[in-house]
């Protein structure tokens, strides 16, 4: 993994040092999800992820806030695994594997239980089909995780 860095004189005590410069970072984490294959990038950037952020559309639908904070608490902590690694890596299937079941189940009982408009209806199940099929990758990617592949894309 190479990270880019960029080079700095202090200019009271002369000494070097190096930063990360949030610049450098996005162009890092970018890099890294251009790296990733193209359907995953497809499936990424415009079905998970757009998906589960769209949940906050349904929060007065039966469910709705629960199903929007575990969605959302399966994505967020990726973002702090994104700045902190600088790229796309299986560490960002665990987070996933620590709510989406819960989020599967709510979206099950919601869908059981509670009487809603077509519209929520249609998009809990959209939701709950892409997060199925997600946790279906994230398994075992996190499998290899745990075996050591902690390499970034």
């Amino acid at each position: 993994m190479k990270v880019w860095r960029s080079l700095h004189v202090c200019a009271k005590c002369e000494a070097t040092y190096q930063t990360r410069e949030p610049l450098s970072m996005i162009m890092d984490i970018w890099r890294s999800f251009r790296r990733l294959p193209v359907w995953v990038q497809l499936w990424v950037g415009l079905i998970l992820v757009p998906v589960n952020v769209a949940t906050v559309m349904f929060l007065s639908a039966p469910y709705g806030t629960l199903i929007a904070v575990l969605s959302l608490a399966g994505m967020v902590p990726n973002l702090l695994i994104l700045m902190r690694e600088r790229g796309f890596s299986k560490t960002m299937a665990l987070p996933h594997l620590a709510f989406w079941p819960f989020l599967v189940l709510a979206i099950v009982w919601a869908l059981v239980t509670a009487p809603m408009s077509d519209a929520a209806r249609t998009f809990f199940i959209a939701v709950l089909v892409i997060d199925v099929i997600s946790l279906a990758f994230d398994i075992p990617d996190a499998m290899k995780w745990l075996k050591g592949d902690r390499d970034i894309a």
